[in-house]
């Protein structure tokens, strides 16, 4: 299980474990979404002995080669940190940290940004042929555990819901 893959009704404490370490991480109830500390990430990619540092320089090494919508992916929370105090600390989302990671040049970041290379790939060729999307979902469907016959009422469900939305508009 990657840091991405954990959902609220887990009953996840506020540290999730990658690697043996522990990632810092918030739960948003607004947007239904999981909120986790750059820099813990940042400490298990790179394995600095100054975290901290690091992530300052990489903001500003991102914002030099353009990518100024960085402050618009980063939420300052209070976490609580080893020394059992709570400090502001620099978090993303999932979707806010792949991108991150995308710029850290390090051996351990190479298997996400491999990971993106290919789910990026897949997703272009569902554009050129969307039946593969449909293949795709039946396939995560069954690796979900869900028995054949609850995958093709759940298929056929969400043809009837698109045919009708295209009817409508």
């Amino acid at each position: 299980m990657t840091i991405f893959e954990f959902k609220k009704n887990e009953n996840m404490s506020n540290i999730k474990l990658f690697e043996s370490k522990q990632i810092r991480s918030e739960w948003n109830e607004a947007e239904q979404k999981w909120y986790f500390a750059i820099i813990d990430v940042i400490e298990i990619l790179t394995e600095s002995k100054n975290p901290r540092r690091y992530w300052s320089d990489l903001k500003r090494k991102l914002n030099t080669e353009g990518f100024s919508q960085l402050y618009e992916i980063i939420v300052q929370l209070k976490m609580i940190s080893s020394d059992g105090k709570r400090y502001v600390t620099d978090c993303a989302d999932a979707k806010g940290l792949l991108r991150i990671i995308q710029s850290i040049p390090s051996p351990k970041a190479e298997p996400f940004k491999q990971w993106l290379a290919q789910v990026g790939s897949d997703r272009l060729d569902e554009i050129e042929n969307p039946e593969l999307a449909t293949q795709r979902t039946r396939e995560l469907y069954k690796l979900k555990g869900y028995p054949d016959d609850w995958i093709e009422k759940r298929m056929r469900s969400i043809a009837i819901r698109e045919e009708l939305t295209e009817e409508l508009f």
